[in-house]
């Protein structure tokens, strides 16, 4: 599994939006600003969360983007399922996978099945707010 630079660009812009939730809609080109992403890459991303509902937009003059809830209610797990499309470390535990052949006899389909609710277990418990909130970068490591 390999997260994408949607995936990492998508939790900065939503870190940035609730480190800023105070000041109201945010325009897209601060958020660009803050993070040095091009404001065109950033433009594909935002329509994902606005679509998902995990941001709401307004055009316009004091127009922007902010979060549709409280930073405490997005996981990173969310967040990445939503632009990587699956965090499956094998494709046949993705999400609508044809069912394998070989799965009745597969030695290793338990151990892809373990590490997938690792990675999905591990990543749902960590919220924006957690990553808002923390001052060291390894508060995560242990599960």
């Amino acid at each position: 599994m390999l997260i994408s630079t949607k995936g990492r660009y998508a939790l900065r812009v939503m870190i940035d939006l609730a480190e800023h939730q105070n000041a109201g809609y945010i325009p897209l080109k601060e958020v660009a600003q803050r993070q040095g992403i091009s404001e065109k890459y950033l433009e594909s991303i935002i329509k994902l969360l606005v679509k998902a509902n995990l941001l709401n937009g307004v055009r316009g003059k004091g127009g922007g983007y902010r979060l549709t809830k409280s930073p405490d209610s997005y996981t990173v797990g969310s967040i990445l399922r939503l632009t990587e499309d699956s965090l499956a470390p094998v494709s046949c535990l993705e999400p609508g996978a044809p069912p394998c052949g070989q799965s009745s006899e597969c030695r290793t389909l338990a151990m892809w099945q373990g590490l997938d609710k690792i990675i999905n277990d591990y990543l749902d418990k960590i919220t924006v707010a957690d990553l808002i909130q923390t001052d060291s970068p390894g508060d995560f490591y242990v599960i």
